[in-house]
């Protein structure tokens, strides 16, 4: 069986920040690698010592709250078309709170699980992660970017506002005093 085609935005759609670090969930990644949670779950604890706290570690319950909710109302695309994917909240879904991979544990998954599609999915794991680091990395140049700009300009009109006063004050002519036609005498020279 032929694993289903999945693009790579698809993917990068099911990667989390949860504590600081990319991640993303045991049930997406039991899904893209054609696998029961449950099954993806038991292949990874037969095999812990392959995944340490950098890898792989368990939400709070706070955590999975808010990511729960950061899920539900983005509506993510399901890896194989139209559906939407939401996690169940009644009874029936989980009884324990989830386990997260890092980019590292999510490769170190594919290959405890070691099936075609599992190492197939993996590249699409590794080229999502990748294509997040990009866009965070292209997108820290542009903050810096803008930074020095807004540094230079407000140097430049500063500058500019210095000329235009220095302008001004060349170009102004002398306000001219108005003598009276004829003598006039100052009524201060004066003495009584």
């Amino acid at each position: 069986m032929t694993p289903p085609i999945v693009a790579v935005d698809t993917v990068s759609g099911r990667i989390h920040l949860v504590r600081g670090q990319r991640v993303m969930l045991d049930a997406d990644l039991a899904e893209l690698y054609g696998v029961a949670t449950k099954v993806f779950n038991q292949a990874i604890k037969r095999n812990i010592e392959r995944f340490p706290a950098d890898f792989m570690f368990q939400l709070t319950a706070e955590e999975h709250d808010s990511l729960r909710s950061q899920i539900v109302t983005s509506y993510a695309i399901d890896p194989l078309g139209s559906q939407t994917v939401t996690l169940k909240t009644g009874r029936g879904g989980r009884r324990y709170l989830p386990y997260v991979f890092t980019e590292h544990g999510a490769i170190m998954a594919a290959s405890v699980l070691n099936s075609p599609q599992a190492v197939e999915m993996s590249v699409f794991v590794v080229r999502a992660f990748v294509k997040l680091r990009e866009l965070l990395a292209s997108s820290r140049e542009l903050a810096d970017r803008l930074d020095d700009l807004e540094r230079k300009l407000s140097t430049h009109d500063q500058a500019i506002a210095g000329l235009i006063d220095a302008i001004r004050r060349l170009t102004s002519v002398p306000a001219k005093l108005n003598r009276p036609i004829g003598f006039t005498a100052d009524l201060k020279d004066r003495k009584p």
